[in-house]
């Protein structure tokens, strides 16, 4: 659908908010749910909606300019201002808010925005929630203007790292652990959770997990084609560089584009779309690789 941005503001160093808005009312949406944004330059990002469900009229995401952009951030930072025009995908939710007895919730940068809309309904739910959130310096924090209206609950670590060790030493059934931020917190933190009940951590991650290493060969049915994927070489770029086309976005693992399916072999799962305990029967070829020496994939 097409939407227009009614106000672009700055959040933090490096951070904008536009809200965007349409003819008619927004689709709903639950806490943690992603839209893609198709920008004008063809290119298509996946931000968090961090507005109010309750608002169909408008919805808000925010963006971090990336130091490496790939053209997403950038551009946005750049040519999206006030009046202008955008193509979005209707809301999808990998990231949850399940119902538990107890929340953490614990976000590094802009890992905020997929959080904030889930302690506002933790809060109005009435269940305890405590939110662990740090930065690069308190500058580069976004909406922590909002969180100052629940005092204590919030628990701000600028220019340092959370104390994943301490705040998740103990485990406490009931409690459902949300985390979201750079790979190195979201590492922490699963190691943290290792001994806590299964199903008690749910994860976004800013970037895709780091590929195995090693080279491997696929076959492709469709095309009859077969391609050698060089280690650190993702199987869709191997793909495109042989001219074979594919479906595909993100290019991180996160949409779910790019899905396809496993006719033989077993790949290595290294996205955030499935389960990593999820059957071998499809993979994300953007990131996933191979557990054994060759693929067969329905392409």
């Amino acid at each position: 659908m097409n939407v227009t941005i009614t106000a672009r503001t700055t959040v933090a160093t490096g951070v904008v908010a536009l809200s965007l808005k349409s003819g008619d009312d927004l689709p709903p949406w639950r806490p943690g749910a992603h839209v893609d944004v198709t920008l004008p330059n063809g290119l298509t990002r996946q931000y968090s909606l961090c507005g109010d469900p309750a608002d169909r009229s408008t919805w808000r995401i925010a963006v971090l300019l990336e130091e490496s952009s790939r053209g997403g951030s950038a551009w946005i930072h750049a040519q999206a201002f006030e009046g202008d025009a955008l193509t979005v995908s209707a809301p999808r939710n990998l990231f949850e808010l399940e119902p538990a007895e107890r929340y953490v919730f614990i976000a590094g940068g802009v890992g905020i925005t997929p959080i904030l809309p889930m302690i506002a309904e933790a809060e109005r739910s009435g269940i305890p929630w405590t939110l662990w959130y740090s930065g690069k310096s308190g500058k580069s924090m976004a909406f922590t203007d909002e969180l100052e209206r629940y005092g204590d609950h919030v628990r701000l670590v600028p220019g340092g790292r959370v104390p994943v060790d301490e705040v998740l030493a103990t485990p406490a059934p009931g409690t459902a652990v949300y985390c979201c931020g750079p790979e190195s917190m979201v590492e922490a933190v699963e190691n943290a959770c290792r001994t806590w009940e299964p199903g008690t951590l749910h994860v976004e991650r800013f970037t895709a997990a780091t590929p195995q290493d090693g080279s491997f060969d696929v076959h492709l049915t469709q095309s009859g084609v077969d391609i050698r994927v060089e280690e650190g070489v993702s199987v869709l770029d191997a793909l495109l560089e042989a001219g074979v086309e594919a479906d595909y976005s993100c290019t991180q693992g996160f949409c779910g584009t790019c899905e396809t399916r496993v006719l033989e072999g077993v790949p290595e799962h290294l996205d955030d779309y499935l389960d990593h305990s999820a059957p071998t029967d499809t993979m994300m070829i953007c990131v996933s690789r191979s557990r054994c020496a060759r693929l067969v994939l329905d392409l």
